[in-house]
């Protein structure tokens, strides 16, 4: 479970900050390709991985009455995914088709899931974009998954638009996507984000008055002695 410190810094952290931070430990491939928020919320979506994964459709496979069976993978995702988590889609980019609609968000919210990602496009576009409710595709389809996708496990590895994500790990959405940090890193990450925002809108507030990039950023030792008053002069360490 996220500590409630983690939580508070990743939720204002942008994910520029965060594959900064992930760039520094070696991780490079963690900031999901392809999608783009798709909802009208505004705020940070933070949330553990539960994942989802998809195969090509098979037609004597999946058929509408498929749905009538509560064992039914997708189906049993949403009513399966813990509070605070977010439901992860492996669609393998196939974006022929929906992975879901909102029907199947709007009962993701309720049971208070903290967001949905998929690889793969979404129907009900123009009521998706009203939702107060992190939504995360690529883009719009209207065909049902069925023309494309057949559900077959839940919370197992997967990938999402060319990342690999592993159930627990620690998914943050912003207006820019979607990055995913490996669950051990995710209190170390959180910290130092939310140390490089402060400095970062110190530098900003250093460049907007004229300095020059030289030295202010990335900064030198002259920059951080200005940027240690800043702080103190707002009361922080």
């Amino acid at each position: 479970m996220i500590s409630s410190e983690t939580s508070k810094h990743l939720e204002h952290a942008g994910t520029a900050t965060l594959t900064t931070q992930l760039f520094k430990r070696g991780l490079r491939n963690v900031f999901i390709q392809g999608i783009r928020r798709m909802s009208g919320a505004r705020t940070n979506m933070v949330g553990e991985a539960f994942t989802l994964r998809y195969i090509p459709a098979r037609e004597d496979l999946d058929l509408l009455s498929g749905f009538e069976n509560p064992e039914h993978p997708q189906r049993k995702a949403v009513e399966t995914v813990p509070p605070g988590h977010v439901l992860v889609m492996d669609c393998r980019r196939e974006t022929r088709a929906a992975s879901g609609g909102d029907i199947l968000l709007t009962r993701l919210k309720v049971r208070g899931a903290a967001g949905i990602v998929t690889d793969g496009c979404l129907r009900d576009s123009d009521a998706i974009a009203t939702m107060d409710f992190p939504v995360y595709g690529a883009g719009g389809s209207a065909p049902l998954n069925l023309v494309c996708h057949h559900a077959v496990d839940m919370n197992l590895p997967i990938a999402c638009g060319g990342v690999a994500v592993f159930p627990g790990d620690v998914l943050v959405g912003d207006a820019e996507g979607v990055v995913v940090i490996p669950r051990h890193l995710a209190d170390e990450v959180a910290r130092d984000a939310y140390e490089q925002e402060i400095l970062e809108e110190f530098v900003i507030g250093e460049i907007a008055g004229g300095r020059a990039l030289p030295g202010t950023y990335p900064p030198n030792a002259d920059t951080l002695a200005r940027y240690r008053e800043w702080r103190q002069r707002r009361g922080e360490k």
